[in-house]
């Protein structure tokens, strides 16, 4: 018994497959990927899962690690412009589990309707029921924060707080492009007190379930990030948030690009 492959078909379905996967990964991730880095992502990823099936590894346990580990690790390093191993890892997770949560979409549609014919439009709504779920899970687990104590400083003023180093904060100044972490309103007027600092701008923001608009950004001394390796930062940017506390009481949302 032989089965008869077509090697194009493999590649498109690889490539699409491989496409919305990476989609969902800058969905979960937040991270700033262009749709070209995606697209090079899903073509290196098809291209070697066509490679490994022409050159017909015989050895199992081999074309499992080329299948599982190495070919998405490099489709992440493609798509994903961070040297931090954790970001990568977090990466490769996403990864997996949309992989896990797609192949049961498309498993329970098979029961119901002709997943050959209707392929290219199940594999799109996979995308958005499978990014749906994700992002439930990461509500619930609290995915990509980091929870850790901070110390900022400006001026002869000093005050502390806790903070989340959270993925999902890419705010930028649209000036220098410097990475804005977000503090509340009520560690603000620790900082500056009453009458808040002596000048300040606006840059605009967006956030989740709102249209946006524009924020506070002022420059302080220092931050203190405390924590296993303390690290510190000169002249941040800080913006200044109208909430009086963030998730879990925390006072600062860290941008993770600082």
């Amino acid at each position: 018994m032989y089965y008869e492959l077509y090697m194009d078909l493999l590649f498109l379905v690889n490539f699409l497959m491989d496409y919305i996967l990476l989609l969902i990964v800058k969905f979960i991730l937040k991270t700033k990927i262009s749709y070209g880095r995606i697209c090079l992502g899903a073509l290196l990823g098809s291209v070697l899962s066509c490679m490994i099936v022409a050159i017909n590894i015989s050895v199992a346990p081999l074309k499992i690690i080329l299948f599982y580990v190495v070919i998405p690790s490099f489709m992440l390093l493609v798509i994903i412009p961070t040297r931090d191993v954790r970001v990568l890892i977090r990466g490769l997770i996403t990864l997996y589990i949309s992989g896990f949560l797609i192949g049961g979409i498309f498993e329970a549609f098979a029961q119901y309707v002709p997943v050959g014919g209707l392929f290219f439009a199940l594999a799109i709504a996979s995308y958005y029921i499978a990014s749906a779920v994700l992002k439930i899970l990461m509500l619930l687990l609290h995915f990509g924060e980091v929870h850790c104590e901070v110390i900022l400083c400006t001026g002869q003023k000093m005050c502390t707080g806790r903070a989340i180093a959270d993925t999902g904060n890419h705010l930028r100044d649209d000036v220098s492009g410097k990475p804005v972490s977000i503090v509340t309103g009520r560690m603000a007027k620790q900082l500056f007190g009453e009458n808040g600092p002596d000048s300040v701008r606006y840059i605009p923001y967006r956030t989740i379930g709102n249209d946006g608009g524009v924020i506070p950004v002022v420059k302080i001394d220092s931050i203190l990030v405390k924590g296993k390796a303390e690290r510190y930062f000169e002249d941040p940017l800080i913006a200044i948030s109208e909430e009086s506390s963030f998730a879990n009481e925390c006072d600062v949302i860290l941008n993770p690009d600082l």
